[in-house]
């Protein structure tokens, strides 16, 4: 029963995290190559300090300003020559993690209640909780598909 799991039961282990100091581009790699939507950001002693997310790459986010455009039966089709992107493509992808992360991560304890982790998802509108220990480093992250999945396995779908 969903009721009696708590969120070790259910989170995503190992976790991977970036300090603010990586290079924007190897964090970038770390979302595209493990397929994941966000990052915990950590500290030298390895303590949650923030997260960077694909939110927090959208292009609108970075600076990036495309232009206006026209969709035309699902094309894209750009109103300014998409070739003088490229310099500001480059300035964004040359920065660091501390400069685009945000610093109010969402996180919990291994031991919630996997309903009240999924009152906290839904209540702050994210799509993940960082599981912290006692100081606060990351040791697994709990996913609106890792809650999905608990409640289809307990229902037998």
């Amino acid at each position: 029963m969903v009721l009696k799991l708590t969120v070790a039961d259910v989170m995503t282990q190992p976790v991977l995290s970036v300090s603010a100091e990586t290079p924007l581009q190897d964090a970038v790699k770390l979302i595209s190559d493990h397929h994941i939507s966000g990052l915990p950001v950590v500290d030298a002693a390895g303590g949650l300090i923030g997260e960077l997310t694909e939110q927090d790459l959208m292009v609108r986010e970075s600076g990036v300003d495309a232009g206006p455009y026209v969709m035309l039966l699902d094309s894209v089709i750009y109103l300014k020559n998409p070739l003088n992107w490229d310099k500001q493509v480059h300035q964004v992808l040359g920065t660091t993690v501390a400069e685009l992360m945000s610093k109010d991560s969402h996180s919990c304890r291994e031991t919630l209640p996997l309903p009240k982790a999924a009152s906290q998802l839904h209540d702050r509108g994210t799509q993940r909780l960082f599981v912290v220990d006692e100081a606060r480093r990351p040791i697994g992250v709990l996913t609106r598909g890792d809650v999905v999945r608990a409640l289809a396995s307990q229902q037998g779908l």
